[in-house]
């Protein structure tokens, strides 16, 4: 049976902050929805690129020097490697498109890194 994946139905399955949850898998890519606000964590992937979708709201990415800010319909491609640190000010919904098993936290870690492959 095919049916398509609702980014808005998913969203009602959880209400917490910088805890992605798989949707879809591509090979071994992943696409990952996550509710956004306030800082994050400075980290960086030093294997993999990190794709950011802004559904909802405002996102901004900010580097050591400078940052980018994604309104909704934007997207940024975080080159692996780049340390930088999602900020949100208010409630934000984003995509997230990296690869099976990518730590949110990339090289930092700590308290605010998620369970990582939790579907919904």
């Amino acid at each position: 049976m095919y049916e398509a994946i609702s980014f808005d139905e998913k969203f009602t399955k959880f209400d917490d902050y910088f805890r992605p949850r798989v949707i879809a898998q591509m090979n071994d890519v992943q696409f990952k929805l996550a509710r956004v606000h306030g800082d994050f964590v400075w980290h960086a992937h030093a294997e993999t690129d990190e794709t950011f979708i802004v559904l909802e709201g405002e996102l901004v990415i900010e580097f050591r020097d400078g940052a980018v800010r994604l309104r909704a319909g934007e997207m940024f491609v975080v080159p692996k490697g780049k340390e930088h640190k999602p900020i949100a000010a208010a409630d934000c919904k984003i995509m997230l498109i990296e690869p099976a098993g990518t730590v949110n936290t990339g090289d930092a870690g700590g308290a605010r890194t998620a369970p990582n492959d939790v579907w919904i």
